[in-house]
């Protein structure tokens, strides 16, 4: 390992986590809010949102990815990371999107948003580990 590459690791995962942020905001306070807004029973009021376990989840999940990639992905390049962001993007999206829709009454139309949401935020996450984790 080269001098200070090991600070990539720590790195990519502070950008995922502020891409996503970021994503998060216009997918669902712009996209999906008119579909959240006709279901209102189904969400928890914002303020009985556990905001703790949402950072516990989302830290987990980046941890999860960078790993993933760090561990199994060769050669690291920016071609790799998009390659693997976009199938992960695949797999947690429908996992989120149409896994809840199949056990959950919510409109189709928000599982779409929720696995196309899923697989923008796992494609930005490999383009970010792509570019800051490479092998030369």
């Amino acid at each position: 390992m080269k001098p200070g590459s090991g600070i990539r690791y720590p790195v990519s995962g502070l950008a995922i986590l502020l891409a996503w942020t970021a994503i998060d905001a216009v997918l669902h306070r712009w996209f999906l809010a008119p579909l959240y807004a006709q279901d209102t029973g189904l969400w928890r009021p914002f303020d009985q949102l556990n905001i703790a376990l949402i950072y516990v989840v989302t830290f987990a999940l980046i941890a999860t990815f960078v790993a993933t990639y760090a561990r199994l992905v060769r050669p690291k390049s920016l071609r790799a990371g998009l390659t693997f962001g976009a199938l992960m993007g695949v797999a947690l999206g429908a996992a989120s999107g149409f896994g809840t829709y199949i056990h959950m009454p919510i409109p189709l139309e928000l599982a779409w948003g929720w696995f196309v949401g899923g697989w923008v935020k796992a494609l930005a996450a490999g383009a970010i580990v792509g570019g800051l984790i490479r092998e030369p």
